[in-house]
Formats: structure tokens, sequence, C-alpha cells
């Protein structure tokens, strides 16, 4: 389980969401092999979210590099047909619509979601290559794409400081630590 993901879950659920992590997904052979590789193991989307209301379903890349150079515009930019790298889901435009189009099959058949969700796909990011900061959001504002920014990580936090009291480690550190940014 990664601490970082489930940080970026406790953010997500606070607009409304459910939130799985780690969510696998079961292709056919015939689908492996539409996906270009015929014996891959089972895709994992590290956070799927789900707003009922608006019958929207969420794929998140998420990726911490806190003590790297961070996430960086050339790999995300990259268009692979055949899919490869750790961004498979933003880089492979025939893996993401094959993956997709099977977790949302498989849960809409399980009742986990409506049919026909509007699907967005999306990175979380602790921190961005600076140089390309600004050149990674446009890329993701010209996709369509969720982009949830170290600045936006941030905000959250702020946000889970001042939500109520639950004896989550998530709330309490926020609470911890922005008081104690907060009075000096």
């Amino acid at each position: 389980m990664d601490y970082f993901e489930n940080i970026v879950m406790k953010i997500i659920e606070m607009d409304n969401k459910w939130v799985k992590q780690s969510v696998k997904v079961n292709l056919t052979k015939e689908e492996k092999r539409k996906v270009g590789k015929h014996s891959i193991p089972r895709p994992e989307i590290d956070i799927v979210s789900y707003k009922v209301c608006d019958n929207t379903l969420e794929l998140w890349e998420v990726k911490s590099f806190l003590d790297s150079r961070g996430v960086m515009f050339d790999e995300v930019n990259k268009r692979y047909d055949i899919s490869q790298g750790i961004y498979k889901i933003l880089t492979s435009d025939r893996y993401r619509k094959i993956v997709t189009k099977r977790l949302v099959e498989d849960w809409v058949k399980k009742g986990l979601i409506l049919p026909n969700p509007e699907v967005k796909v999306g990175l979380a990011a602790g921190k961005l290559e600076r140089k390309n900061e600004s050149k990674i959001t446009d890329y993701f504002a010209r996709r369509g794409w969720l982009h949830m920014t170290p600045k936006d990580i941030y905000e959250g936090l702020k946000r889970l400081e001042k939500s109520r009291y639950e004896n989550d480690p998530y709330i309490i550190a926020s609470k911890i630590i922005f008081r104690n940014i907060d009075n000096g």
C-alpha cells in the first residue's frame, strides 16, 4: 500500500467520491492481444474514483517522486501504440481504451457504477520537473485530463486540516502540521 496514494485518496474523497486503490483490471486473452502484449499481467490503476451523482469515473496515475527530479514532461508527453513505461494509461491511447472499456463493463455488471459513465484520466504528482511545470499543466489541460499538482495536494491537505476530527493519520498529521505553521 502506497502512503502517498492514501493521501491523494483522502483528498479525492473530500469531493464526495468513493475511491479504490490499486485496482486490477481483468483483461481477456483477446484484449491482451489487442493491447499488443498477449502475456501481460493484469493492468493496475493506482486510484479509481467515482462520483455517483455525475456518473463520472476517474482513473488516476499517482507518482510522488518527492526526492527526484519529479514527473518529467518528456515522459508523460510520449505516445506509444503498444504500452510501455510507468504512465501507460496516459501514454498509450490503445491501452487506455481497452483497459477502460473492460473496467467499465466489469464494474457495471457488478453494480459498482452506473452504465455509460464519463471517464476521465489524470495524474496526481507530489513533484513536477521544475523547468516544465507549466508545460505539464498546459499539456494536461489541452488533453482534457485531470491533473493534481503538488500545490493542489498542499491545498487538499489544508482542507483536511479544516475537516472534522477523525482518528485518521492523514487528518491528524494535517491538523498538527498546519496548526503549528499557522501559529508560528
